[in-house]
């Protein structure tokens, strides 16, 4: 056992990085009982290391380009939808047309058609049900027909959908004008450190432990806290996200990326939380994100019970 101050100026090297190592899967008490240390010697061991600050390095490099002033014009506010006959009954077709404007995405277009969907006096509920056997009878024998009657009625929710896309677009052009689909800086970090990993399994996914391999031979770009590990679990969904309000199948990422998206994921079970805020943070992530149900979650789970 070893003892000794807080400031501890004699502990070995060798000690300093078992209590680097030990901190990483156990809590600060837990780390003084297991090197036989003072606490205040193992706060100050981890505290001088500076590994469990968050990495600026990382940070920087799994960010969004800032939102940017365009000198170019703004869009130009969308025209009304045609008025089409579709289905040949009025009430119906007044729906399809309204969902048509709604999905223009433009606040002033849609609440005109939420005050024109006050004066329709049959209930949505029963259009919905009109819409689903016109769809049936004009498409027989096909059991997928009534799937475009979900949320046939709910213009509320389309339009709510529809306004986010739009601001999904504005933000996706003021973040990177015409490059949105180009490779990013973390995009391009991630294939060149899988550079040469085969891809096998149903899924095609990488070996998990040769990525994890990979990734840690980069420590300079590793995430050091639980808060680094959500801010780059963000800037993927971010990312995909404004890609997908832009082009709906065109914001798959590269494999590479799905890699270290995981493999970021997987770092919640192994970082400790520095705080109970920390804990808390990653709990709503993954409520957020309906990441609890993925194998990972026990693991990270169990990882958060044991406080900071």
């Amino acid at each position: 056992m070893i003892h000794g101050t807080s400031t501890q100026p004699g502990v070995s090297a060798d000690v300093r990085q078992q209590v680097l190592e030990l901190r990483r899967r156990h809590s600060f008490r837990e780390v003084a009982m297991l090197a036989g240390l003072p606490l205040g010697t193992v706060k100050a061991i981890c505290s001088r290391a500076g590994v469990f600050r968050d990495n600026p390095a990382h940070r920087a490099l799994f960010s969004l380009p800032p939102i940017r002033e365009s000198s170019q014009t703004l869009p130009a506010v969308p025209e009304l939808p045609p008025k089409e006959r579709v289905t040949g009954d009025a009430e119906l077709d007044a729906v399809l047309w309204l969902q048509a404007v709604i999905n223009t995405g433009d606040a002033a277009l849609i609440d005109k058609a939420m005050e024109a969907a006050t004066r329709i006096k049959t209930p949505l509920k029963t259009l919905e049900d009109r819409y689903a056997a016109f769809l049936q009878a004009t498409n027989p024998g096909n059991p997928f027909a009534g799937l475009a009657t979900v949320g046939f009625g709910d213009l509320k929710g389309l339009a709510k959908k529809a306004i986010e896309r739009n601001c999904r677009q504005n933000e996706a052009r003021a973040r990177f004008g015409d490059a949105l689909f180009d490779p990013t800086p973390a995009e391009l970090f991630c294939t060149e450190t899988l550079a040469g990993l085969e891809r096998s399994g149903a899924l095609h996914d990488f070996d998990c432990n040769q990525v994890a391999t990979r990734f840690k031979d980069r420590p300079e770009l590793m995430p050091q806290t639980l808060a680094d590990c959500l801010h780059e679990l963000r800037f993927w969904s971010d990312l995909y996200r404004l890609r997908e309000a832009v082009c709906r199948h065109g914001g798959d990422p590269p494999p590479e990326a799905t890699a270290r998206d995981w493999f970021v994921f997987g770092m919640l079970a192994e970082i400790r939380p520095r705080t109970k805020v920390e804990s808390v943070a990653v709990l709503r992530f993954m409520g957020e994100e309906n990441r609890m149900g993925a194998r990972e979650a026990d693991a990270i789970l169990m990882n958060l019970v044991g406080g900071a």
